[in-house]
């Protein structure tokens, strides 16, 4: 059950959502997930370009909805946010952890050298290749990464880690 919007942030911020659309998660999980990054990109200075937000959905493939340089508006990222359709099949995290690293979070996609990243991963925690998965997710040179599980956040946070 999601409660309500958390406060305002006003940080320079790169916030890239993951969202698993496998089987594993129910379309009203789905929805679920869509509810809670609209609530978060509410609370977002986007409009001075402070943050900037990227998102995919993966499940057998990895969906790059859009990248960091794409809206620059939290209602434009709202608005396709809404439009995500939930897909199901198998849950390949570590194909988007890894493409998180070799393509969001990259200049080319709007990624910027002076702001922290952040990668924020709704699961279910069920990869089908777990090593894989964890591989990936310390392979990424300087991120915050908070992986929210059936909706309870752990984070790790990693720094120049290779």
């Amino acid at each position: 059950m999601l409660i309500g919007p958390p406060g305002n942030c006003t940080v320079s911020v790169d916030l890239i959502f993951v969202l698993d659309a496998s089987g594993s998660i129910d379309s009203s999980g789905f929805e679920q997930m869509k509810q809670l990054v609209s609530m978060i990109v509410d609370s977002l200075d986007m409009e001075s370009g402070s943050a900037r937000v990227a998102l995919l959905t993966f499940s057998s493939a990895v969906d790059a909805q859009f990248n960091l340089s794409t809206y620059t508006t939290r209602a434009d990222v709202k608005s396709a946010v809404a439009q995500l359709t939930y897909s199901a099949g198998r849950t390949n995290t570590g194909d988007a952890l890894a493409h998180v690293r070799q393509v969001m979070l990259q200049p080319a996609a709007g990624a910027r050298d002076d702001v922290p990243n952040v990668v924020v991963v709704m699961t279910d925690a069920g990869s089908n290749d777990q090593p894989a998965t964890l591989v990936r997710c310390f392979d990424i040179l300087t991120f915050t990464l908070c992986m929210i599980t059936n909706f309870t956040a752990t984070s790790v946070d990693k720094h120049n880690h290779k």
